[in-house]
């Protein structure tokens, strides 16, 4: 008799931060029925409906001063509890897989009334709030950092690193205009607060490019100043599909730190200077960015603390030492595993 395949429910909404590594491990998991929750208006409308059945609830996180609308947000996350607990029910899901956010926690609570098991995977180094509330209710937590166990000692917890595409577990040819022999700096502003670091990284181009390399500037699409600077050496972008062959390629990153692209830079074992984004949640892209600058594969430093000239001179100095930038690689390439996807998957095989 032919065994039904497992049916798994994946909630991953909102960012690319939680929706790649999602898509990652759900890659591994051929042999599952796998159907998603999101939330309406959101990237996994654009990425998920040409792979899984895409179900969506209407909620919101917890982002306002106490009031009316905190009130209207707690009841429809009430509300969504039991909006969840339908769909396990009708679509007869045997376990559960989110990688966190406010979708994470009426999926969390709805599955553990149902008694379906849930892992659930935290890639920031501090956990974000419902990981801290509702870890305890999940049979594991799989962590991106090792150093975030400390912060959830209820919760059973186990690293294996943050899933990336499968694109970046083999080479990828690069199809931009660059010479082979000459140093690249990567810079990733990241979608969100990237005009300050853009507009530091280009007071400082001019000397890179003196210096015989190429930049790469991804500026995100909200940079009004984006096409200003013009030179053959220098490519302005506001995304690039090929990020796995553009970091493959990178001498040296200049980027934010959001959990996502630190593993990135760590599978693509690629040096950077890491400056976080200063306003997001609970200041975790510093606290990304610190476990980086710890093991000496990175440069951190505060926007706030960060002139133009002192990340000229940086960047100056790390070219002239291609000795510090193979060490740095070398570091930033033990803050990951490569076969994060697969060990997840693993772990969610062997749920009971």
């Amino acid at each position: 008799m032919t065994q039904t395949p497992t049916r798994l429910l994946i909630a991953a909404s909102g960012t690319g931060g939680h929706l790649f590594p999602a898509l990652a491990v759900a890659e591994q998991l051929k042999d599952y029925e796998i159907e998603w929750l999101g939330v309406p208006d959101r990237l996994e409308q654009t990425l998920v409906p040409k792979c899984y059945p895409l179900h969506t609830i209407p909620i919101e996180g917890f982002q306002t001063r106490l009031g009316f609308k905190t009130l209207q947000i707690f009841f429809r996350q009430i509300a969504a509890i039991f909006q969840v607990q339908q769909l396990l029910k009708q679509r007869k899901i045997d376990a559960v897989f989110s990688t966190g956010g406010y979708i994470a926690g009426p999926t969390i609570l709805a599955a553990r009334l149902q008694n379906i098991p849930v892992i659930l995977h935290e890639s920031n180094s501090i956990p974000g709030k419902v990981t801290t509330f509702l870890g305890p209710f999940c049979n594991t937590v799989a962590l991106g950092f090792p150093e975030t166990a400390k912060y959830l000692k209820r919760s059973k917890t186990l690293w294996l690193s943050t899933p990336v595409r499968s694109q970046f577990l083999a080479p990828q040819p690069l199809d931009l205009d660059i010479q082979s022999d000459v140093p690249l700096i990567v810079v990733v502003g990241g979608s969100q607060g990237a005009v300050a670091l853009n507009r530091i990284v280009r007071q400082c181009a001019a000397a890179w490019l003196a210096a015989g390399a190429y930049i790469v500037h991804l500026t995100g699409e909200n940079d009004p100043e984006a096409n200003i600077l013009k030179h053959p050496h220098y490519i302005s972008l506001p995304f690039y599909e090929n990020m796995a062959g553009l970091l493959q390629r990178a001498t040296l990153a200049v980027s934010r730190s959001g959990s996502g692209t630190l593993t990135e830079l760590a599978v693509t074992k690629t040096p950077s200077i890491l400056i976080p984004y200063p306003f997001a949640a609970e200041d975790h892209q510093f606290y990304n960015a610190k476990v980086f600058a710890d093991a000496d594969a990175a440069y951190l430093y505060r926007q706030d603390e960060l002139s133009s000239e002192l990340l000229e001179k940086k960047v100056l100095e790390l070219l002239a030492s291609p000795q510090k930038l193979d060490f740095m690689a070398t570091q930033s390439a033990s803050l990951a595993y490569i076969d994060s996807a697969e060990r997840l998957a693993n772990l969610i095989r062997n749920l009971p």
